[in-house]
This record gives C-alpha cells, sequence and structure tokens, in this order.
C-alpha cells in the first residue's frame, strides 16, 4: 500500500514536471537586424561664412531660423564638411579650418545628424582642375610629406574625437580623377599617390576604426572614367571602404538636362558596387536654382538610383552647398531661394 502510494506521488511530480516544462517551453529569441538609414546630406561648409557675413536663414514660413533645424526639417540627417590645412579668411576661398571644422560638427552631432569629414588636402579649393600643395608642405621630400598628410589627418581627427564627434565617413581627398597633392599624388604616379591615399586611410582608423573611407571621383555617369580610375588604385593597393561620386548635370559637356545621363549614373553606381565589392555613395549632387522643378526631379532621381544598388550598397545623397544662395555666393546651383528661403528642390530630400 506504501509503495503505491509512492507511485502515485512520484507519477503526479513527473506530470507536473512535464507541465511546467511545455509551459516554459523555449521560444526563439527575436533579433531585430538594424537597417542603416538612408543619409539624406548636404555639404554646408559655407555657412560660418554666411552667418559671419550676417546672411538670414529662413523657413518655409519665413521665420528666422537656424540652418541645421531648416535643413533637418527637409530631411538632411547628414552633414558634409570640407577640410582646408591652413585657409585664409578670404569669404570665398579661406576658411574651413580644423576649428572650423569641429564647431560645425558639433552643431550636426546637436541637431542629431551624422558627419562626413571632406579632406582636400590643399590650403583652398582642390577639384579636378586643381590640386594645390598646402605651403606648409612644399619643398618635403616623399618620405616627408607622406608622414606631414598622416599628422595632419591624425590631428583632425583627433581633434574631433576630443570634442565628442566620431564622423560615419571621412574622404581622403577630393575629386581626385588625376590625383592630389601635386606633382607627387598625381595619377601620372600612381604608385606614389596610392600612398599617399593609403597614409590618409591609415591616420583615420588609427582614430576612429569605425570610420568609413570614401575615394571621390566627378562625373559620376561615366563608367568609362570610374573603371579606369578603380582598376588603377586596385592594382595600387589603394585602400579605402566606399566609392564616392559627383553627379552635375550641369556641368557635363553642353549642360544636357539630367534625364540623358540618369540611366548612366544608375549603370555606374551598380556596376562600381559589383566589380569592387564596395558601397557607393553620391557625395555631390546640385541643380539650377533658377530651374527648382526640374532641381527637384533630377534629385528623386538620383536618390532612387542610389536606392536601387543592389544588397544596400547604395548609402546615401549629399548635396553640395544647398544653402549657399546665389544672393551670397554667386552660385548658381544652390538649393535656396532670393527669398532667404529654401526651394522646393530641398524638399526631394523629405
Amino acid at each position: 500500500m506504501k509503495l503505491h502510494i509512492q507511485k502515485i506521488i512520484l507519477f503526479s511530480i513527473a506530470l507536473v514536471f512535464i507541465s511546467i516544462l511545455h509551459s516554459c517551453k523555449a521560444v526563439a529569441p527575436t533579433i531585430t537586424i538594424k537597417t542603416p538609414t538612408f543619409s539624406k546630406g548636404a555639404d554646408i561648409s559655407w555657412l560660418p561664412q554666411m552667418e559671419a557675413t550676417g546672411y538670414k536663414f529662413l523657413n518655409d514660413k519665413g521665420i528666422e531660423e537656424d540652418c541645421f533645424k531648416i535643413l533637418k526639417d527637409h530631411g538632411i540627417n547628414s552633414i558634409r564638411l570640407r577640410t582646408w590645412v591652413n585657409p585664409s579668411d578670404d569669404r570665398s576661398t579661406g576658411h574651413c579650418s580644423k576649428e572650423e571644422t569641429v564647431a560645425m560638427a558639433l552643431r550636426a552631432k546637436k541637431y542629431g545628424m551624422r558627419v562626413m569629414i571632406d579632406f582636400h588636402y590643399s590650403d583652398t579649393w582642390a577639384d579636378p582642375s586643381k590640386q594645390a600643395k598646402p605651403k606648409a608642405w612644399i619643398g618635403l621630400n616623399f618620405e616627408q610629406l607622406k608622414q606631414a598628410l598622416y599628422d595632419y589627418t591624425f590631428d583632425v581627427m583627433t581633434a574631433l574625437k576630443t570634442a565628442g564627434v566620431t564622423p560615419e565617413w571621412v574622404q581622403v581627398g577630393n575629386e581626385t580623377p588625376s590625383g592630389m597633392i601635386y606633382p607627387e599624388g598625381s595619377t601620372d604616379n600612381w604608385a606614389q599617390l596610392a600612398q599617399l591615399i593609403n597614409k590618409g586611410y591609415d591616420a583615420i582608423k588609427a582614430v576612429f576604426p569605425t570610420s568609413k573611407v570614401i575615394l571621390h571621383v566627378d562625373q559620376g555617369n561615366n563608367n568609362e572614367r570610374f573603371r579606369w580610375w578603380f582598376d588603377a588604385a586596385k592594382a595600387n593597393g589603394a585602400k579605402y571602404d566606399i566609392i564616392g561620386l559627383s553627379y552635375y548635370p550641369f556641368w557635363l559637356e553642353g549642360n544636357p538636362d539630367y534625364t540623358l545621363s540618369i540611366n548612366d549614373l544608375g549603370n555606374n553606381l551598380n556596376d562600381m558596387a559589383s566589380r569592387y565589392g564596395k558601397e557607393v555613395m553620391v557625395v555631390e549632387v546640385g541643380g539650377e536654382d533658377t530651374k527648382v522643378q526640374n532641381t527637384y526631379d533630377m534629385l528623386t532621381a538620383v536618390i532612387k538610383k542610389v536606392k536601387e544598388v543592389p544588397n544596400g550598397k547604395g548609402l546615401g545623397v549629399f548635396y553640395w552647398e544647398p544653402e549657399g544662395a546665389r544672393s551670397w555666393s554667386h552660385y548658381s546651383l544652390s538649393a535656396w531661394g532670393d527669398d532667404g528661403k529654401p526651394s522646393k528642390a530641398l524638399d526631394a530630400f523629405k
């Protein structure tokens, strides 16, 4: 009898245990994979000069407001800042010092925006037509030049880190189809150019291992140009993470409408991502301020092409100086009107 009761008790305990196990059956944890936010950006490096000279930025309602706030309200979530080595104070060819760059990056951070740093490696504008060596680097031999580039890059990155800003992207050179830091960094000597690029890459990664390094070429619709350049970069061991493109239909020969080259841009984006296994971005784009609807349509089309790059490798689109109103800059490709307010073109980023 006693044994029978024991069996009943043990059986009951077993049933309770099984019931508990069943009710507590392990459920596979839900893993949420965060998709990186598509970058809708603007290079606004003119902003400190514009503010210093008294330019007033108005929102859509005509109320004066911080330019950063206006841009954010139009969908801009990323800011690009050019950086010059020893710039002058000239309104058009100066500013963009390390200190000014850090101050602007802090403002971007305040508004929850991501930051891209664009090293021109010059004291002023560097682009396809000019890549002047900083005056302080003139006379250095090649080994000294490489070290100067590394030290300068490291210094700016460290200043950003000290200020509490982590740039998500950093350009080594600005629009460099023929190289940078002439004559040593010309594409006439790709082996040397690659060494200079790698010094910049190494300095960036030494301070910010997670920042992605961009190499940047203009005429983003020109696949032949890009294949030639990035084939050479690969052959010479240049290190980078992202291929950056400029796309300005206005500056193409004959100033054709964007509809004649937009598909070439899309095809080139896809080819770059596939051929080199890299992510791609349009880091500069702009359209005529007098053709607002056309510029809006162009921006919408560019954003669509970048988003269509397979496997999420199209990261974003940056407008170059949308706030640089012609009345202040005499630049005809801004997205700002003579009334001090953003034009409808900027709405493409919403």
